[in-house]
Protein backbone atom coordinates (compact mmCIF):
# COMPACT_ATOMS: atom_id res chain seq x y z
CA UNK A 1 0.00 0.00 0.00
CA UNK A 2 1.76 2.90 -1.31
CA UNK A 3 1.56 6.79 0.87
CA UNK A 4 -1.68 7.66 -1.07
CA UNK A 5 -3.45 4.85 -0.65
CA UNK A 6 -2.35 4.32 3.09
CA UNK A 7 -3.73 8.31 3.48
CA UNK A 8 -7.35 7.57 1.98
CA UNK A 9 -7.68 4.31 4.39
CA UNK A 10 -6.75 6.32 7.01
CA UNK A 11 -8.97 9.14 6.37
CA UNK A 12 -12.14 6.68 5.55
CA UNK A 13 -11.69 4.74 8.64
CA UNK A 14 -11.33 8.12 10.66
CA UNK A 15 -14.61 8.87 9.20
CA UNK A 16 -16.57 5.75 9.55
CA UNK A 17 -15.28 6.10 13.05
CA UNK A 18 -16.62 9.55 13.57
CA UNK A 19 -20.11 8.59 12.35
CA UNK A 20 -20.40 5.42 14.13
CA UNK A 21 -19.59 7.07 17.29
CA UNK A 22 -22.06 9.84 16.74
CA UNK A 23 -24.63 7.06 15.82
CA UNK A 24 -23.63 5.24 18.98
CA UNK A 25 -24.39 8.59 20.89
CA UNK A 26 -27.61 9.16 19.42
CA UNK A 27 -28.83 5.63 19.76
CA UNK A 28 -29.12 6.83 23.37
CA UNK A 29 -31.66 9.33 22.80
CA UNK A 30 -33.80 6.50 21.56
CA UNK A 31 -33.99 5.08 25.05
CA UNK A 32 -33.42 7.63 27.80
CA UNK A 33 -34.44 5.56 30.66
CA UNK A 34 -32.17 2.70 29.97
CA UNK A 35 -29.02 5.46 29.05
CA UNK A 36 -30.30 7.85 31.57
CA UNK A 37 -32.00 6.74 34.73
CA UNK A 38 -33.45 8.30 37.37
CA UNK A 39 -33.85 6.98 40.92
CA UNK A 40 -37.76 7.73 42.91
CA UNK A 41 -36.33 9.62 45.08
CA UNK A 42 -33.70 11.45 42.61
CA UNK A 43 -35.60 14.91 42.92
CA UNK A 44 -36.61 14.90 46.63
CA UNK A 45 -32.74 14.06 46.97
CA UNK A 46 -31.77 17.48 45.86
CA UNK A 47 -33.79 19.55 48.32
CA UNK A 48 -37.47 19.90 49.78
CA UNK A 49 -38.66 22.29 47.56
CA UNK A 50 -38.67 23.47 43.68
CA UNK A 51 -39.01 26.69 41.89
CA UNK A 52 -40.39 27.49 39.20
CA UNK A 53 -41.04 30.72 37.15
CA UNK A 54 -43.19 31.49 34.42
CA UNK A 55 -45.50 28.23 36.51
CA UNK A 56 -48.81 30.16 35.86
CA UNK A 57 -49.33 27.95 32.80
CA UNK A 58 -47.84 26.07 29.96
CA UNK A 59 -44.19 24.90 30.44
CA UNK A 60 -43.65 26.38 33.72
CA UNK A 61 -46.83 25.31 34.93
CA UNK A 62 -46.46 21.22 33.80
CA UNK A 63 -43.13 21.56 35.29
CA UNK A 64 -44.40 22.65 38.78
CA UNK A 65 -47.00 19.63 38.66
CA UNK A 66 -44.58 17.42 37.60
CA UNK A 67 -42.20 18.02 40.40
CA UNK A 68 -44.73 18.20 43.04
CA UNK A 69 -45.57 14.65 41.86
CA UNK A 70 -41.67 14.11 41.72
CA UNK A 71 -42.34 14.98 46.36
CA UNK A 72 -41.19 18.43 45.97
CA UNK A 73 -42.94 21.36 47.32
CA UNK A 74 -43.22 24.18 44.62
CA UNK A 75 -43.06 27.63 44.55
CA UNK A 76 -44.58 29.18 41.54
CA UNK A 77 -43.59 32.59 40.44
CA UNK A 78 -45.42 35.07 37.65
CA UNK A 79 -47.05 38.06 37.42
CA UNK A 80 -50.81 36.67 37.26
CA UNK A 81 -52.37 36.40 40.86
CA UNK A 82 -55.50 34.81 40.53
CA UNK A 83 -54.19 32.19 37.34
CA UNK A 84 -51.32 31.64 40.48
CA UNK A 85 -53.60 31.07 43.05
CA UNK A 86 -55.47 28.56 40.43
CA UNK A 87 -52.78 26.68 40.21
CA UNK A 88 -51.58 26.92 43.42
CA UNK A 89 -54.58 25.09 44.54
CA UNK A 90 -54.59 22.18 41.20
CA UNK A 91 -50.92 21.90 42.53
CA UNK A 92 -52.06 21.29 46.29
CA UNK A 93 -54.96 19.10 45.88
CA UNK A 94 -53.46 16.76 43.62
CA UNK A 95 -50.29 15.99 44.82
CA UNK A 96 -50.52 16.89 48.41
CA UNK A 97 -47.68 19.03 48.26
CA UNK A 98 -47.20 22.48 49.93
CA UNK A 99 -47.24 25.38 47.30
CA UNK A 100 -46.55 29.02 48.11
CA UNK A 101 -47.02 31.77 45.50
CA UNK A 102 -44.56 34.77 44.19
CA UNK A 103 -46.18 37.54 42.29
CA UNK A 104 -44.34 39.50 40.18
CA UNK A 105 -43.41 40.64 36.54
CA UNK A 106 -39.95 40.05 35.32
CA UNK A 107 -40.03 42.40 32.55
CA UNK A 108 -39.97 45.37 35.50
CA UNK A 109 -36.62 45.91 37.13
CA UNK A 110 -35.43 45.89 40.28
CA UNK A 111 -37.77 42.65 41.51
CA UNK A 112 -35.26 40.48 42.89
CA UNK A 113 -35.03 41.61 46.00
CA UNK A 114 -38.36 41.03 46.98
CA UNK A 115 -37.94 37.21 45.21
CA UNK A 116 -35.11 36.81 47.60
CA UNK A 117 -36.54 37.72 50.81
CA UNK A 118 -39.47 35.16 50.18
CA UNK A 119 -36.67 32.17 48.94
CA UNK A 120 -34.49 33.51 52.15
CA UNK A 121 -33.93 30.03 54.77
CA UNK A 122 -35.61 27.73 52.17
CA UNK A 123 -34.42 24.32 51.23
CA UNK A 124 -34.07 24.36 47.13
CA UNK A 125 -33.17 21.41 45.01
CA UNK A 126 -34.45 22.31 41.77
CA UNK A 127 -34.92 25.43 39.86
CA UNK A 128 -36.58 25.89 36.34
CA UNK A 129 -35.94 29.18 34.84
CA UNK A 130 -38.85 29.40 32.29
CA UNK A 131 -40.04 32.55 32.12
CA UNK A 132 -39.81 34.21 28.85
CA UNK A 133 -41.56 36.61 26.49
CA UNK A 134 -41.71 37.16 22.58
CA UNK A 135 -41.13 40.67 21.16
CA UNK A 136 -44.03 40.05 18.60
CA UNK A 137 -46.18 37.96 18.24
CA UNK A 138 -46.13 37.75 14.88
CA UNK A 139 -42.41 37.45 13.73
CA UNK A 140 -41.07 40.64 12.05
CA UNK A 141 -37.69 42.34 11.20
CA UNK A 142 -35.81 43.82 14.10
CA UNK A 143 -36.66 47.69 13.43
CA UNK A 144 -40.64 47.05 13.02
CA UNK A 145 -41.04 45.51 16.64
CA UNK A 146 -43.59 48.02 18.28
CA UNK A 147 -42.18 49.84 20.80
CA UNK A 148 -38.65 49.13 20.07
CA UNK A 149 -36.73 50.88 23.06
CA UNK A 150 -39.50 49.06 25.42
CA UNK A 151 -39.37 45.93 23.27
CA UNK A 152 -35.43 45.70 23.81
CA UNK A 153 -35.56 46.18 27.77
CA UNK A 154 -38.73 43.54 27.93
CA UNK A 155 -36.76 40.95 26.56
CA UNK A 156 -33.34 41.81 28.34
CA UNK A 157 -35.20 41.46 31.63
CA UNK A 158 -37.45 38.73 30.88
CA UNK A 159 -35.45 36.50 28.91
CA UNK A 160 -31.45 37.08 30.54
CA UNK A 161 -31.68 39.40 32.83
CA UNK A 162 -34.09 36.65 35.42
CA UNK A 163 -31.90 32.95 34.59
CA UNK A 164 -28.78 35.23 35.56
CA UNK A 165 -30.44 36.65 38.56
CA UNK A 166 -32.26 33.55 39.75
CA UNK A 167 -29.22 31.65 39.59
CA UNK A 168 -27.72 33.80 41.80
CA UNK A 169 -30.09 33.71 44.45
CA UNK A 170 -30.64 29.91 44.78
CA UNK A 171 -27.08 28.96 43.15
CA UNK A 172 -25.38 29.26 46.21
CA UNK A 173 -27.55 27.45 48.45
CA UNK A 174 -26.87 24.45 46.11
CA UNK A 175 -23.47 25.09 46.64
CA UNK A 176 -23.27 24.81 49.92
CA UNK A 177 -25.21 21.24 50.60
CA UNK A 178 -23.28 20.32 47.09
CA UNK A 179 -25.96 19.07 45.35
CA UNK A 180 -29.06 20.65 42.64
CA UNK A 181 -30.41 20.71 39.82
CA UNK A 182 -31.24 24.13 37.62
CA UNK A 183 -33.07 23.93 34.68
CA UNK A 184 -32.98 26.81 31.84
CA UNK A 185 -35.52 27.11 29.22
CA UNK A 186 -34.28 28.17 25.74
CA UNK A 187 -36.19 27.25 22.14
CA UNK A 188 -35.32 25.04 19.18
CA UNK A 189 -34.60 28.55 17.36
CA UNK A 190 -32.01 29.54 18.97
CA UNK A 191 -30.25 26.42 17.36
CA UNK A 192 -29.16 29.06 14.09
CA UNK A 193 -29.35 32.61 13.76
CA UNK A 194 -33.38 33.08 13.15
CA UNK A 195 -34.48 36.30 11.27
CA UNK A 196 -37.60 37.75 11.87
CA UNK A 197 -37.22 35.79 15.77
CA UNK A 198 -33.97 37.94 15.68
CA UNK A 199 -33.78 39.58 19.44
CA UNK A 200 -35.55 36.60 20.87
CA UNK A 201 -33.60 34.02 19.53
CA UNK A 202 -30.56 35.95 20.51
CA UNK A 203 -31.90 35.84 24.26
CA UNK A 204 -32.46 32.43 23.97
CA UNK A 205 -28.97 32.02 23.11
CA UNK A 206 -27.44 33.59 26.06
CA UNK A 207 -29.70 30.98 27.97
CA UNK A 208 -27.49 28.38 26.39
CA UNK A 209 -24.25 29.71 26.30
CA UNK A 210 -24.48 31.10 30.26
CA UNK A 211 -25.92 27.73 31.68
CA UNK A 212 -23.04 25.63 29.57
CA UNK A 213 -20.63 27.80 30.96
CA UNK A 214 -22.24 27.38 34.86
CA UNK A 215 -22.31 23.76 34.32
CA UNK A 216 -18.42 23.41 33.50
CA UNK A 217 -17.71 25.84 36.57
CA UNK A 218 -20.50 23.97 39.32
CA UNK A 219 -20.32 20.42 37.91
CA UNK A 220 -17.78 18.84 40.06
CA UNK A 221 -19.86 20.85 43.51
CA UNK A 222 -22.62 17.76 42.41
CA UNK A 223 -24.80 20.80 40.75
CA UNK A 224 -26.84 19.63 37.25
CA UNK A 225 -26.89 22.70 35.03
CA UNK A 226 -28.87 21.88 31.91
CA UNK A 227 -30.72 24.18 29.18
CA UNK A 228 -33.76 22.44 27.79
CA UNK A 229 -34.15 23.48 24.09
CA UNK A 230 -37.81 23.00 23.11
CA UNK A 231 -39.16 23.10 19.23
CA UNK A 232 -43.05 23.07 19.30
CA UNK A 233 -44.97 22.99 21.91
CA UNK A 234 -48.82 23.98 22.32
CA UNK A 235 -48.60 27.15 24.76
CA UNK A 236 -50.24 30.28 24.54
CA UNK A 237 -46.61 31.43 22.93
CA UNK A 238 -47.23 29.01 20.17
CA UNK A 239 -50.99 30.20 19.56
CA UNK A 240 -52.17 26.36 21.03
CA UNK A 241 -51.50 25.03 18.15
CA UNK A 242 -52.85 21.43 17.80
CA UNK A 243 -50.77 18.35 18.99
CA UNK A 244 -49.26 16.00 17.02
CA UNK A 245 -45.86 13.87 16.72
CA UNK A 246 -43.99 17.81 16.49
CA UNK A 247 -46.13 19.80 18.45
CA UNK A 248 -46.28 18.28 22.05
CA UNK A 249 -48.96 19.21 24.98
CA UNK A 250 -46.60 20.90 27.79
CA UNK A 251 -47.39 17.90 30.08
CA UNK A 252 -45.61 15.37 27.78
CA UNK A 253 -42.95 17.56 27.01
CA UNK A 254 -41.82 17.65 30.88
CA UNK A 255 -42.30 14.50 31.08
CA UNK A 256 -40.04 13.38 28.03
CA UNK A 257 -37.36 16.14 29.13
CA UNK A 258 -36.54 14.91 32.64
CA UNK A 259 -36.28 11.43 30.93
CA UNK A 260 -33.10 13.66 29.38
CA UNK A 261 -31.63 15.22 32.86
CA UNK A 262 -28.85 13.54 32.69
CA UNK A 263 -28.13 13.37 28.92
CA UNK A 264 -26.24 16.32 28.41
CA UNK A 265 -25.71 20.05 29.53
CA UNK A 266 -28.34 20.54 26.68
CA UNK A 267 -31.22 18.57 25.57
CA UNK A 268 -34.12 19.25 22.92
CA UNK A 269 -35.81 17.30 25.30
CA UNK A 270 -37.52 14.88 23.16
CA UNK A 271 -36.93 12.63 20.37
CA UNK A 272 -38.81 14.21 17.97
CA UNK A 273 -37.80 17.57 18.59
CA UNK A 274 -33.91 16.31 19.43
CA UNK A 275 -33.94 14.56 15.32
CA UNK A 276 -35.66 18.64 14.20
CA UNK A 277 -32.58 20.02 16.06
CA UNK A 278 -30.10 17.83 14.07
CA UNK A 279 -32.02 18.56 10.64
CA UNK A 280 -32.48 22.17 11.05
CA UNK A 281 -29.02 22.48 11.77
CA UNK A 282 -28.06 20.20 8.51
CA UNK A 283 -30.14 22.67 6.18
CA UNK A 284 -27.90 25.58 4.52
CA UNK A 285 -28.40 28.68 5.96
CA UNK A 286 -29.18 29.89 2.82
CA UNK A 287 -32.14 28.10 1.93
CA UNK A 288 -33.84 29.43 5.49
CA UNK A 289 -32.98 33.00 4.54
CA UNK A 290 -34.79 33.20 1.55
CA UNK A 291 -37.37 35.61 1.20
CA UNK A 292 -40.25 33.23 0.00
CA UNK A 293 -39.40 30.88 3.45
CA UNK A 294 -39.30 33.71 5.83
CA UNK A 295 -42.63 34.83 4.29
CA UNK A 296 -44.14 32.04 4.32
CA UNK A 297 -43.43 31.55 8.19
CA UNK A 298 -44.41 34.92 8.71
CA UNK A 299 -48.13 34.25 6.55
CA UNK A 300 -48.56 31.20 8.68
CA UNK A 301 -48.06 32.76 11.92
CA UNK A 302 -50.65 35.69 10.91
CA UNK A 303 -53.19 33.07 9.28
CA UNK A 304 -53.35 31.06 12.95
CA UNK A 305 -53.21 34.30 14.84
CA UNK A 306 -56.55 35.36 12.68
CA UNK A 307 -57.70 32.11 13.32
CA UNK A 308 -57.56 31.92 16.97
CA UNK A 309 -58.91 35.51 16.69
CA UNK A 310 -62.17 34.90 15.09
CA UNK A 311 -62.61 31.49 17.51
CA UNK A 312 -62.54 33.62 20.27
CA UNK A 313 -64.37 36.59 18.83
CA UNK A 314 -67.07 33.25 17.96
CA UNK A 315 -67.07 32.26 21.21
CA UNK A 316 -67.51 35.49 22.79
CA UNK A 317 -71.00 36.07 20.59
CA UNK A 318 -71.93 32.65 21.58
CA UNK A 319 -71.92 33.61 25.11
CA UNK A 320 -73.77 36.84 24.93
CA UNK A 321 -76.34 35.61 22.79
CA UNK A 322 -75.53 37.40 20.01
CA UNK A 323 -75.49 35.87 16.15
CA UNK A 324 -72.27 36.38 14.08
Amino acid sequence: MDLMELFFFSLGTAVVLYYGVRLLLFSRMLFPKLWFPLSKSFFTSMGEWAVVTGASEGIGRAYAFMLAEQGLNVVIISRTKLTLDQVAKEIGDTTGQKVKVIVTDFTKEDVFSEIEDHLRDINIGVLVNNVGILPNYIPCKFLECSELDKTITKVINCNVKTMAKMCKIILPGMEKRGKGVILNISSGIASIPFPLYTLYSASKVFVERFSQGLQAEYKDRGIIIQTVAPFGVSTRMAAYQQTNIVTLAPEDFVKSSLQYLRAGDKTNGSLCHIVLGWILQCIPLKVIYTQSILQSLQDYVKKRAAKKASISESSVAFENGTKK
